[in-house]
This record gives C-alpha cells, structure tokens and sequence, in this order.
C-alpha cells in the first residue's frame, strides 16, 4: 500500500493529459475509420475489435478492451513497475470511454462506412493507422501504453529468444489470419495489414521525431584539430575516446559528435579537409537529451 502510494505521488499531471488525449485520438482512428468498414486494429484492440463483431451487440468494444488489457497490464506489474501500469491502464481507459462517446453518445453514424473516407478501404486502412499510430506513439512518449500484448511480449522475449517485434508480428499475423477465417472475409484482414505497417511507421516518427540526429563516430590521427574545427563551427561539444587499430595496432583517436542530417555533408568536409584519411561513419539517433546545466 505504502508503495502504491509513492507511485501515486509520481503521477504528473501532464502525462495524464497527454494519455487522456492519445486515448481519444486512438478511439477516433479505430472508430471512425477502421471499425465502419470492418477493418482490424492489431494486439488487443483488434482482438477486442474482432470479438465484438462475433458476439452480442450488447458486448461492446470498450468492454473487451478493459476486461482483456487490465489483466496483461497488472500480470506484467512485477516487471514494468507500477508507475507504468498506472499510466497504461488509465491510456486504455481512455481509449475505451473515447470509444463509447463516439460510439454512443455523439450524432456521428459509424454503422456502415467511415464519416470521412467513407466505404474507401485504401483510406481507411491509411488514415486509421496513422492516427492510431499517432495515438500509440502519444502514449509511449508519455510513459504509457495502450496495448497489453506489448506487456506481455516485452517479458517473454527473453525466454522466448525472440525480440519483442517479432512477438508481436506473430500475434498480429495469428490475429489477422483468425480474422479472415472466421469472418469469411479476407479482403479487410488484408487491409488491415496495410493499417497496421502505417501505424508502426507512425509510432516510430513520433516517438524518435521527425527529423533526427545523426551520430558522427570519426576515427583520426589528427583529434585536435579536428575537435577544434567542429566545435568552433558548431558551436557544440565533441567527445574523444581512444582507440588503437585493429591490424596495424597505430594509437588513434574516436571522435564522437551529433548533428543533424543538414550538417553531414558540411562535417564531412571540415573533417577530410584537415585529416583526408579519416574514417567516418554515419548512424541514426533516436533521442538526444542534453546534459542539465548545473546550479551555481
């Protein structure tokens, strides 16, 4: 109890936000764009999607998200920490009251075609995944997440020896298999294929941004004027590691340095220009978080 507390005490008031509108974002691309033309979402909202097109009408969506994802969420408590299972049991909330308004509660008819792309499976399989996408990768930046599968996956990968991709590939490919079979109808399992790479795409943009940096490791003979050159041009910090080759046992110098993806062909320049035998390689960074000036 006491512990549950302390988690509480964590909570900002901003990720709730940001949960609450990535819910509701969520529910609009499943509702209004893949649910009307019976296209599926993937993990638990396109089981959830799926079993409430087989069951009674009164068994409804937001239903089947609350009683399949609580369960995964609060199994993999133990492993993610409460702080995260809060925030994600109140993202797939979110999700499911979104789901209901829209559903049963605004005048928008989602019965039998999309509002805005109407019977258009292209565009609803498009559209849907980019806003689901967007609504996942809200959750995520913001500690969340809005499907259990992804718990689950996530503690037995190692167990498993597969990565928690390829987990969930599997289950979305059972599902969207199950789907076809069950419905007789294969035409929106495949659409929703479509949906489903759109919406990873998506997570990825906006979880590591739109334009990311790019890592520069740059092995020299010549670290000092090259750190010079960088750091007086870009006005930035240059980190050096040293390095001895691998075949000729020379001591040479790593030097690692971010920029963006407008600045390498500049940086190329003033490194080959100074040491015309340094090697440079290029990689993609996700996130750069930059070091807290300290207090004086």
């Amino acid at each position: 109890m006491k512990d549950l507390r302390q988690s509480l005490r964590r909570l900002r008031w901003q990720n709730i936000c940001m949960l609450t509108v990535a819910g509701f974002v969520y529910a609009v691309g499943v509702t209004m764009f893949l649910t009307p033309v019976h296209l599926y979402d993937s993990g638990i909202s396109g089981t959830s999607m799926l079993l409430s097109q087989l069951t009674p009408p009164y068994l409804k969506l937001p239903l089947f998200l609350i009683v399949l994802n609580v369960p995964l969420f609060l199994y993999g408590l133990r492993r993610q920490g409460k702080l995260f299972t809060l925030y994600g049991v109140y993202a797939v909330s979110a999700y499911a009251f979104g789901a209901f308004v829209i559903e049963d509660l605004l005048p928008i008819d989602v019965s039998s075609a999309s509002p805005i792309a109407q019977k258009d499976l292209l565009l609803c399989a498009l559209f849907g995944g980019l806003i689901c996408g967007f609504g996942t990768g809200l959750a995520l930046r913001f500690g969340g997440a809005i499907d259990g599968v992804e718990v689950i996956a996530v503690i037995f990968a190692p167990q498993l020896g597969l990565s928690v991709g390829t987990i969930m590939m599997i289950y979305n490919a059972i599902l969207y298999i199950a789907c076809g079979a069950l419905t007789g109808h294969w035409i929106p399992a495949l659409y929703s294929i479509v949906a489903y790479a759109v919406a990873l795409k998506t997570v990825d943009y906006v979880v590591e941004g739109f334009d990311r940096s790019k890592a520069a490791l740059i092995v020299t003979t010549k670290p000092e004027e090259i750190c010079a050159a960088l750091s007086a041009e870009y006005q930035s910090g240059v980190t050096r590691i040293t390095a001895t080759g691998g075949y000729s046992y020379a001591e040479k110098t790593m030097i690692y340095f971010v920029v963006n993806r407008f600045q390498i062909a500049k940086m190329k320049d003033i490194v080959h220009t100074l040491d015309p035998q340094a090697y440079i390689t290029i990689n993609d960074v996700a996130d750069v978080f930059p070091a807290k000036q300290r207090k004086k």
